[in-house]
Order: C-alpha cells, then sequence, then structure tokens
C-alpha cells in the first residue's frame, strides 16, 4: 500500500497504477476509522481493479462552535485498517495541501443543503461538497462510495454528481451498526459509558417505526410520533429533528408513500448523533448507483 500525502505525488502515484489498466475505487473519509469505514473500503475492494482512500479532517465542514481541533486523528491506526481492506493508495493530504491560500471557490448543491442537518450546520454542506469535488478531481475515480449513515450528505454527492456531469458512480453502502443498534460514527469516541447505553435508544426509535411500518402503518405522522416518544423515554437525548421524508427530496412527506427515509438527529451532552432508516421502496432507490448523464 503506498501512502502519499501531495496532489501531484496522488497523480503520479495513480498514473502508475493505471497502466495496468482497470477502474479506480475511492473512499474519501476523514479518518478515525472504524467498521463501517472498513465495510465501504471492502466494498470498494470487490467492486473496483483499483482502490484508494483518503484521509483528510476537512476543516470547512466544521463550524467554529464544533470540534475541529479534538476530532480524533489516530494515523497509524487508520493507515493499518486501509492496508487490512486491501486499499492500493492512501492520500493523505495536509490543510495547505487541500486549501493553499487565496482560494475563492465554492461547490454549493443548493435546496437539498439546506434542510435538517444544513439547516443546523449552516456551512457544513458547502465544506463537504467542495473537498469532494476536489478530490474527485484529483483521484478521478470511476465509483465513490459513502455510507448510509449520512444519509443527507449522499443525497446531495448524487445531486452534485448528476447536476455537474461529473464522471463518478456514486454507491451507498449500508450503515454499520453496534450489536445493539448504534450507528457506528467516529463521534462516539466522545460518548462515556453511560452515555453510549443511552445513544442506543435512538435505533429503538427507528426500529419501532419500522415495525409499525412492515404492520402496514403508512402514516408520516404516526411514524414520526412512534420516534419521537421512544427516543424520548431518555430524557438525556436532545432531540434537533425526527422526520419521515422523500428519498430523493429530502421534503417532509405529508401523505402515504411507498417509499420513505426516517431522519434522527439528536445532541447527547456535547456530542451530536444522527441516524436514519429506509422504509417500503426507499431502500430500491438507494441501491440504484448515481452516475452522470
Amino acid at each position: 500500500m503506498q501512502v502519499v500525502e501531495t496532489i501531484p505525488a496522488c497523480r503520479q502515484a495513480l498514473a502508475k497504477l493505471r497502466q495496468f489498466g482497470g477502474n479506480v475505487g475511492f473512499v474519501p473519509t476523514m479518518g478515525a476509522l472504524h467498521r463501517g469505514h472498513v465495510s465501504l473500503m471492502e466494498a470498494c475492494r470487490s467492486a473496483a481493479d483499483l482502490s484508494v482512500a483518503s484521509i483528510f479532517v476537512n476543516p470547512t465542514q466544521f463550524a467554529p462552535t464544533e470540534d475541529l481541533s479534538r476530532y480524533p486523528r489516530p494515523r497509524e491506526h487508520d493507515l493499518a485498517l486501509c492496508e487490512a481492506a486491501g486499499v492500493d493508495l492512501v492520500f493523505y493530504p495536509q490543510v495547505d495541501e487541500m486549501y493553499p491560500p487565496g482560494g475563492e471557490t465554492t461547490v454549493v448543491v443548493s435546496g437539498l443543503s439546506t434542510r435538517w442537518e444544513g439547516s443546523i450546520r449552516t456551512t457544513h454542506f458547502q465544506g463537504v461538497t467542495t473537498v469532494v469535488t476536489k478530490l474527485f478531481n484529483i483521484v478521478c475515480p470511476e465509483i465513490a462510495f459513502f455510507g448510509q449513515k449520512d444519509f443527507q450528505q449522499q443525497a446531495i454527492l448524487r445531486r452534485m454528481v448528476r447536476d455537474l456531469d461529473q464522471p463518478v458512480e456514486i454507491r451507498t453502502c449500508a450503515t454499520i451498526r453496534e450489536p445493539d443498534g448504534l450507528a457506528m460514527s467516529s463521534r462516539n469516541v466522545y460518548l462515556t459509558s453511560e452515555q453510549r447505553e443511552i445513544a442506543a435508544q435512538i435505533y429503538q426509535g427507528l426500529s419501532a417505526a419500522e415495525k409499525l411500518w412492515l404492520q402496514g402503518e403508512r402514516s408520516p405522522g404516526t411514524l414520526q410520533r412512534e420516534i419521537e416518544s421512544r427516543v424520548s423515554l431518555r430524557p438525556e437525548l436532545s432531540i434537533d429533528y425526527v422526520a419521515i421524508v422523500d428519498p430523493g427530496t429530502l421534503l417532509p412527506l405529508e401523505a402515504p408513500h411507498p417509499g420513505a427515509v426516517a431522519l434522527v438527529a439528536c445532541k447527547l451532552g456535547s456530542t451530536r448523533l444522527i441516524d436514519n432508516l429506509l422504509l417500503g421502496t426507499a431502500a430500491e432507490l438507494l441501491a440504484l448507483p448515481t452516475t452522470a448523464r
């Protein structure tokens, strides 16, 4: 496995690897890797001839009040996981490599970026779409892999690829969970043992809504209230939002629909937790890869 830290070195390494032919799969990450990331790398390894990962804690997707300075950066641990997952090349740039002085260009997906997470973290998705576009331009992958856990993010990136005719296929991989259902996240390390137990209640709420759905319930309001009531059983969880949305537009559903996504965001102490669950035909939609026209 090669590790490179500059854009020219990354392009040079990829040019040499591409001499042998085949397509490039790409897994962009912020490091602090866990089994969820590993599952993306394994999917990449299976689908592509060359497997590339990036590790970059992107400062532009953090607000000044957020956790940029304390975000975990276990370099050796992360590189070992990449190598074990069969990654061929890791791009590990520093901030000044990705954002040299004088930059004035950003990428914004207007509508989708203003809802849910975007209404709370107002500059977050602009940072995500800008850095992912830069990474796509550097790595030039045929396929890129993202996790369902960040559902709004992957929906925004799918829209970006379509709107900008970026020649990248977006594949969304299932959320990897702890045995009690908590969605794996790099920020879970912030939780105390007591908070860790409380956090599992989020999935309990989602599962309760899924059970109602499987029993035939389709009312968005009923499903939303079921999640809220279950999550509220642990008052330590401060709910930012619970919503039943259209999987394509992310707009709240006001009437029964064959497919929906249940979104949840909570704060537990100083840690923000998000999760989601696909209902009905939403899973079929997400299984479809997204490419430019």
